[in-house]
């Protein structure tokens, strides 16, 4: 259904209210009121056979006599009679309907359909959206719109707030009113039956009186449509969001990497970081930190300093600073010298800089003047403490003044209340952030440094893969499929860990047999001393249940610890089947750190990457992160970083750092394994051994499924296509590669545009350009494949970077309607029908993935775009506002 009728939802000329009422304190004599108290300019049309009139508005006896097609009508009847309605407004050709109704799900027809699946079924029949049901409405105040049971007015503003609880929405429309705080839209989800998030933010990311995008999330029901939409409109403004459910419980133990709980709170808070949203956990926060963006500048890093006149406030800040990881500024020997000869005696600490509670504004002026010269510092805080010695007035002043153009963030906390509100009307009217206490400061920082990592992850350019890294799917697939034919759902050892050789993780040498006395055999054979683990598909964790032991030095050592073990097991675990023993060769790697990695599979999210510290211990520490494949090596780097134990892999007192190269490597390995195997329901390497030599896998456990078993596993993330790659050859008889673009391409994509003439340039972007930034090359190269496709043509050379040679391009509206397309190709070989092969390829590419439209625009006198347009069937005409402009399409499909 067309992205184009939520316009008649949130911007209706229009409105319908079918089941308005002037029965006091009904839904329908709610809604209709609050329709007729706003400047609503469009007619409002109340729907109800029981009166002449409603709210002092003429009403209509049925859906079918209204005298015009409204865009948007209000449903707040009774359950059973709404698929009726549904019906009836879908005829008259309605475009939108809210639907407040709720419990249709408890109704059902003559075939067992309930009636909340007849409604939305009945309103795809008309192609109408539908917003709910059981919701409390939408508010757009621009419009005068209230289409709510809300008992209060809303402001006018520009945050936009969606939501999928209707209680905590009415709670928060209370608390916004009550501090001015307007908005653009207000937007209640209920069951969000048709309309979902993904729909609200493609709709809100290209609104221009939405400056920034507040959600209150309780579930994500279709994960990639989410966080493609999440993506595209967090690169345009800011998205905060709140995710109820941090009480949930874990995940089916079924699923879970071997003894480490992966809690649906990771899960999402990785979703969120790769979306380039900011996730807060409360209402307060939730506005604070979209205020604090708002007035924002750039900023560098997470380097705070802190200049105070008191030493508790400036210690708080400090603390909750470092708690949420952060860093202190570092201040320069220069910086501290020019403090201690400016300041004298005022001058008592490094950081945070403490100065005397009676400091006057002088003192603070000269004291931040200092540190926003310092390089190290990336923002100040300064907090002030009123006093009888000096006007906090003055100080702020002070402050304000010694601000000046600096492209530094200043934040600042003036304590107290009846004695500093003048000052903070100084810095609002500065536009200085300004905060009530340390902490709501510093936390607020820190949600400010999140953002900046969050949105810098969509911009990142990463780092190439290995070449050596060629994966063997084939292999890997074959010994998962026998395993399902055997109606084996646990791999065992050897097919665990081939398949991980098989994507190139070294694995430890292993053996499995039956008994104990060819455990001792087979230890001879591949070298004391080893380790010896009990073989269970059932056991959850060898360790905890005293089946393992290591350094095994001789046949009896062995033959002792395999019956011990077996006695043990049989004993605390009687009904468990024991298969045999797992024989390893020690792996002698003093100093080495274990890491846990594995992979969840989940309902909704699809499957999710766990990295942390790993060994018996992983359980109790619960040192881990959550990130989403496909990642590259940046990513994964993100992801490492995100743990406590990340600290003493770069190393720390006087321990050498690990190879994180391997580490990473490791990750991104396991990310293409779960892309090339979506049969695999979980995998767990615990322990991972790591050092300055690399990595090698222990233990490691893979569960699979048969994709009948159910529904096959979706990722939130479209990895990169490498099915669309294709061969292709120039007149000139030169062999190329035609494929997707990758992230990886920036530098080389930075050389061919580099390449360009001016003039081809000009005819491609419309005007002039110069060199392109980092960010606008990231843009390029770091595409959404759902939402976006590039194809470059590239040299097939083999070596580190291949040469691009050209490029087409198409963005594609949400629904899939219609695609806009762009292509460039090389100066130098516009002779070589490059462009009709590109054209070609994306052609094709549409028509397969059932776009139904594609178009361009071209200036007037880019005769040689023209030329190929029409070789391929498009259609040009002038753009009517634009005489200089020629739009061409091509319909791909009815």
């Amino acid at each position: 259904m067309s992205l184009s009728h939520l316009d008649a939802l949130c911007r209706p000329k229009s409105i319908a209210v079918v089941g308005a009422s002037n029965r006091p304190k009904s839904i329908g004599s709610v809604v209709i009121k609050n329709l007729l108290q706003e400047d609503f300019a469009g007619p409002i049309l109340p729907v109800n056979p029981k009166h002449t009139a409603v709210g002092g508005v003429l009403a209509y006896p049925s859906v079918a006599e209204l005298p015009l097609a409204p865009d948007l009508a209000i449903v707040c009847t009774p359950p059973e009679t709404v698929p009726r309605y549904i019906a009836d407004l879908g005829r008259q050709k309605t475009k939108s309907v809210l639907i407040m109704s709720t419990d249709l799900e408890k109704f059902h027809d003559e075939s067992g359909r309930n009636f909340r699946e007849l409604s939305l079924r009945t309103a795809r029949d008309f192609s109408m959206r539908v917003l709910g049901p059981n919701c409390l409405g939408l508010i757009v105040p621009r419009s005068g719109l209230n289409a709510s049971f809300a008992h209060t007015t809303v402001l006018k503003g520009d945050i936009a707030f969606v939501s999928q609880s209707d209680s905590l929405g009415i709670a928060v429309l209370d608390w916004a009113r009550d501090r001015g705080i307007g908005f653009s839209n207000f937007i209640s989800l209920g069951d969000y039956a048709d309309i979902d998030f993904a729909d609200i933010l493609d709709y809100l990311g290209g609104d221009p009186y939405t400056s920034s995008i507040l959600l209150y999330i309780e579930s994500i029901c279709n994960a990639r449509k989410f966080i493609s939409a999440a993506r595209s409109a967090s690169r345009n403004k800011p998205l905060v969001v709140i995710k109820s459910g941090l009480l949930e419980e874990t995940l089916e133990p079924s699923t879970l990497p071997a003894g480490t709980p992966v809690e649906w709170d990771d899960i999402f808070d990785g979703l969120f970081r790769r979306a380039g949203m900011l996730r807060v956990y409360n209402v307060a926060e939730l506005f604070d930190s979209v205020e604090t963006m708002a007035r924002a500048k750039p900023l560098r890093g997470d380097r705070l300093a802190v200049l105070s006149n008191g030493g508790g406030p400036a210690i708080m800040a400090k603390e909750i600073l470092l708690d949420q990881g952060g860093h202190l500024a570092q201040l320069s020997e220069q910086t501290l010298e020019k403090l201690t000869q400016k300041l004298e005696g005022d001058f008592l600490g490094r950081n945070p800089i403490r100065i005397k509670d009676q400091a006057s504004s002088e003192v603070y002026a000269q004291a931040l003047e200092a540190l926003i010269k310092e390089e190290q510092v990336d923002a100040v805080l300064v907090i002030h403490v009123p006093t009888a010695f000096s006007s906090s007035e003055d100080i702020a002043g002070a402050v304000v003044n010694a601000i000046g153009r600096s492209r530094k963030n200043i934040l600042t906390v003036w304590l107290g209340e009846k004695a500093t509100v003048q000052a903070r009307r100084i810095f609002a009217l500065a536009g200085v952030p300004t905060y009530e206490t340390p902490d709501q400061a510093t936390r607020l920082f820190m949600d400010m440094v999140r953002y900046r990592r969050n949105q810098a992850m969509l911009m990142q350019t990463p780092d190439s893969i290995p070449k050596d890294f060629i994966p063997n799917p084939d292999t890997a697939k074959a010994i998962i499929n026998n395993a399902l034919a055997e109606d084996r759902y646990r791999l065992n050892q050897a097919e665990t860990n081939e398949i991980l050789s098989e994507y190139a993780i070294p694995v430890v040498e292993t053996r499995i047999v039956e008994t104990a006395e060819e455990a001792a055999l087979m230890a001879r054979e591949i070298g004391f001393p080893v380790a010896l683990k009990v073989l269970s598909p059932e056991l959850r964790s060898k360790y905890e249940a005293g089946g393992v032991a290591m350094d095994l030095e001789s046949p009896e050592e062995i033959i002792k610890a395999a019956r011990a073990m077996n006695t043990r097991i049989r004993k605390n675990h009687p009904d468990l089947e024991l298969e045999g023993f797992i024989i390893q060769k020690m792996a002698r790697r003093p100093g080495a750190h274990e890491l846990i990695l594995g992979i969840t599979s989940t309902r909704d999210l699809g499957p999710v990457i766990m990295f942390g510290q790993g060994g018996p211990a992983a359980k109790v520490i619960k040192d881990q992160a959550v990130g989403l494949p496909p990642l590259n090596m940046s990513l994964a780097n993100e992801l490492i970083q995100r743990t406590h134990i990340a600290k003493l892999l770069r190393g720390s007192q006087g321990q050498p750092g690990v190879d994180l190269q391997s580490v990473r490597l490791t990750l991104v390995q396991l990310s293409q394994l779960i892309i090339d195997l979506p049969e695999i329901k979980s995998l767990s390497i615990n322990p991972l051994l790591s050092d300055v030599s690399g990595v090698m896998a222990l233990d490691a456990r893979i569960v699979v499924q048969k994709p009948e078993d159910g529904e096959q596993l979706r990722l939130a993330i479209q990895p990169y296509p490498e099915h669309l790659e294709e061969q292709a050859r120039l007149k000139s008889g030169e062999d190329i590669l035609l494929r997707p673009i990758r992230p990886e391409d920036e530098h080389s994509h930075s050389e061919f545009i580099n390449s360009l003439s001016q003039e081809d340039l000009r005819l491609r972007f419309f005007g002039y350009v110069h060199n392109f930034s980092h960010t606008q090359l990231a843009r390029f190269t770091q595409i959404d494949y759902e939402r976006e496709m590039a194809f470059i043509a590239t040299t097939r050379s083999q070596a580190d970077r291949q040469k691009t040679l050209g490029v087409i391009r198409t963005h594609f509206d949400p629904d899939n309607t219609e695609g806009e397309f762009a292509v460039v190709i090389s100066t130098e070989l516009k002779a070589q029908s490059l462009g009709s092969t590109l054209m070609d390829k994306m052609i094709r590419y549409c028509r397969e993935r059932g776009t139904k439209e594609l178009m361009a625009y071209t200036l007037r006198e880019n005769r040689g775009m023209q030329a190929l347009a029409q070789k391929f069937g498009f259609t040009s005409k002038a753009v009517p506002d634009d005489p200089e402009t020629v739009e061409l399409r091509l319909k791909l499909r009815e």
